[in-house]
């Protein structure tokens, strides 16, 4: 799948290098050499090679396209695959709750001066 995902990206980039060389008034490859490529291939010729490169190059795209297509995994046949986002959601979902800390008693009061602290109180031991 990957390397018709490749073949995709780089199509595509070929296919707007050919679109945009061309020039709708008839000047195109031939006109941005500055008569050189009359000389090498001629102006129609030039013309028919950059047409022909995009006509080919979008047929290339369109192939590549339908073969990653078919060839891309099947869900299950009753419908009920789920999503990638769904799955994480519901097992996100699925987890139990992180249990909540105590909570803090607050500190008791300093004992002013001249005053004794309070006797704390502890629970006496439970014998079996």
């Amino acid at each position: 799948m990957a390397l018709f995902f490749i073949l995709i990206i780089l199509t595509c980039a070929v296919l707007a290098f050919f679109v945009l060389i061309q020039n709708p008034k008839g000047g195109g490859l031939a006109g941005s050499f500055s008569g050189l490529g009359t000389q090498m291939m001629g102006a129609k010729q030039s013309t028919d090679a950059v047409e022909k490169a995009t006509w080919i190059a979008s047929a290339c795209l369109l192939v590549f396209v339908l073969v990653s297509f078919v060839m891309s995994p099947k869900g299950n046949e009753n419908g009920t695959q789920k999503t990638r986002s769904e799955q994480v959601n519901r097992g996100a979902q699925s987890m139990p709750a992180a249990p909540k800390p105590a909570p803090a008693q607050a500190p008791a009061p300093a004992p002013a001066q001249g005053q004794s602290a309070p006797a704390q109180s502890t629970p006496a031991p439970q014998g079996n």
